[in-house]
């Protein structure tokens, strides 16, 4: 199986980037052939229809091509003012953009098109980024995603990692795995292979 994880946040101390390195070795000692995609090695500009009527940038189709390839995702989403950020709506816009030049990427949901994907947070706030999942989801579902049933937000997250980074409380490490779980155990059953 495998597993696309991603933070929607290139902030070096972000605490969904260090969920999202959590995940990854979850999913790894689960069991899954773990990515874990930095949006920050991507370099992909603000979406702009007449940008991309020049051409499609080449990161972009590089970041089509990994999500295509791994029929399970998660996603670890920052909240700012109780939504997703614009990084990781700038990531989905771009990668669902269709290509037309392009005989593979004419059909932009083509990259989304029956992912399993569990949604994670992290924030220092009570509801642990819960208001972003809440956004974020929809969205993923227009574009033909499967959801996992169960998410995870983990509040509190300036004091919820050790020094190397770990989770600290077997709560939140059970919140983490139960999503991922979720993720392994409907992607096996969904695909066969990357579609």
């Amino acid at each position: 199986m495998k597993i696309l994880v991603f933070a929607g946040s290139t902030r070096q101390q972000s605490f969904n980037r260090r969920l999202a390195q959590q995940a990854a070795g979850m999913a790894r000692a689960a069991g899954a052939e773990v990515t874990l995609l930095e949006l920050a090695d991507l370099d992909i500009p603000m979406y702009n229809a007449d940008l991309e009527a020049r051409g499609t940038p080449p990161d972009v189709l590089r970041l089509k091509r990994l999500m295509w390839e791994h029929p399970g995702w998660i996603i670890c989403s920052p909240e700012y003012n109780g939504s997703y950020t614009a990084l990781l709506k700038n990531t989905i816009d771009w990668a669902s953009s269709p290509v037309a030049a392009d005989s593979e990427w004419q059909d932009g949901v083509k990259p989304f098109r029956g992912k399993v994907v569990g949604l994670l947070s992290a924030s220092n706030g009570r509801l642990g980024g819960l208001r972003s999942q809440s956004h974020l989801a929809p969205l993923l579902l227009l574009l033909e995603c499967w959801l996992a049933p169960r998410a995870y937000a983990l509040a509190g997250a300036a004091s919820a990692f050790d020094a190397d980074g770990a989770l600290t409380q077997a709560e939140q490490r059970t919140g983490v795995q139960g999503v991922i779980d979720q993720v392994l155990w409907a992607t096996q059953r969904l695909h066969t292979e990357p579609r």
